[in-house]
């Protein structure tokens, strides 16, 4: 989890990730210099399995999300932003399917700042579907909703610079270097605000012209980061 001036829902968020993970699990949480009590209350849980690095100057939520996984321990990785709700049923249902697939990202419900319901399915808002050119134009890939495997990590770390998706150059890691599964379940209430620091499932503030150079971009990257894998390297 990267959090930034959390305050108003990572207790609501915390509270439904704890409930559902094992004793030896851990939630990683990297904070980009919060200025509110975004820090104050994920102490207050006081739980060994909560691993907090804090006083990060990222300023950045990409690069303040690779801090947290260069921290992780697991064989199998959630992502989580840190203003959602887990449904009771996420963990064990995508555990599940980690057993077959290498990354996995569930469908979710859009609701806003009171919990209303604004979308009932992620998926159908966005035609979601897997395949490297089909989330490449219209990325699915929304990492709220993403869990994947330690193999599909390490090809993924260490972000390259300027990365403008950190959820989406992971989606297409999994695209090109493992098997992949879109999950019609809905496991996470996924949250919109005005503070939101993801647009994914709201009406973009980006060009033409910027969507197409943040492809190209990404595309470029990944080409770089096949070049640097290959064998007779």
């Amino acid at each position: 989890m990267a959090t930034r001036n959390g305050e108003k829902y990572i207790h609501q968020q915390l509270g439904s990730i704890l409930s559902q993970i094992g004793e030896t699990d851990e939630v990683i949480i990297s904070d980009d210099s919060s200025s509110d009590k975004t820090v104050e209350i994920i102490k207050t849980f006081d739980d060994k399995r909560i691993w907090l690095f804090e006083n990060n100057l990222f300023h950045s939520p990409v690069y303040n999300f690779e801090n947290a996984l260069k921290k992780a321990t697991g064989d199998m990785i959630f992502l989580s932003d840190q203003d959602d709700i887990w449904m009771e049923n996420k963990v064990k249902i995508m555990m599940g399917l980690l057993q077959q697939y290498d990354l996995v990202v569930s469908d979710c419900i859009i609701i806003n700042e009171k919990e209303d319901i604004i979308h009932e399915s992620f998926f159908k808002t966005r035609g979601s579907k897997k395949g490297f050119m089909n989330n490449l134009v219209k990325n699915s890939y929304m990492g709220c909703c993403m869990a994947f495997d330690r193999r599909m990590l390490d090809i993924a770390l260490p972000f390259p610079g300027n990365l403008p998706m950190h959820d989406m150059w992971i989606g297409m890691i999994g695209e090109l270097y493992g098997s992949t599964y879109f999950c019609d379940e809905k496991l996470v209430k996924y949250r919109r605000h005005e503070n939101s620091t993801s647009s994914t499932s709201s009406p973009s503030p980006y060009t033409v012209k910027d969507k197409i150079s943040f492809r190209v971009n990404l595309l470029l990257k990944i080409i770089a980061r096949f070049l640097e894998r290959r064998p007779d390297k």
